[in-house]
């Protein structure tokens, strides 16, 4: 349990220097979220060390995802205090990576290819590498490294034309 808490907070960690700055979710919490989720997983058995990081993969992305829904929620007005038009302006918003953008990209992905929004899922989200992504899916490491790439421009692609929508 030690090795595999450890293997989970260096990934949380490096996920979360991906984050905006001013993030509010911390390495500790996202692992301590992550692994109550896997110790209460029922029924699952345990291929490997690649199939579990598999399946933290999916939960620490729905843990994400659902801190950056809730975070959006407060923005649009939940207890937030309210700024003049003149004060508004000055202010500046640095435009991150919008996780909740990039869940609704990778359902749409994974209609359209869902090996191709597994390997997002399992590269981005779990920080597997081409080989052990390959070894979760049962892909050779080519196979990985073509449908990375394939799927990386088609995200750039949704995420763009959403943005601009």
């Amino acid at each position: 349990m030690p090795l595999v808490y450890g293997e989970l907070r260096r990934l949380a960690k490096a996920y979360l220097r991906r984050e905006r700055s001013d993030h509010t979710l911390q390495s500790t919490a996202l692992v301590n979220e992550a692994f109550l989720r896997l110790v209460n997983q029922k029924n699952v058995q345990w291929k490997n060390r690649a199939h579990f990081f598999g399946i933290a993969a999916q939960l620490i992305r729905r843990i994400l995802v659902d801190h950056a829904r809730a975070h959006q929620a407060d923005k649009r007005g939940a207890g937030a205090f309210k700024l003049s038009l003149d004060e508004a302006i000055g202010v500046a918003e640095k435009r991150d990576l919008d996780l909740v953008a990039l869940d609704d990209a990778l359902q749409r992905l994974t209609e359209l290819d869902p090996q191709q929004s597994r390997i997002v899922e399992l590269r981005f989200f779990a920080g597997l590498s081409i080989e052990e992504t390959g070894e979760v899916l049962g892909i050779s490491p080519a196979t990985v490294k073509r449908e990375w790439s394939t799927a990386r421009a088609w995200l750039y692609r949704d995420l763009s034309k959403a943005a601009q929508a």
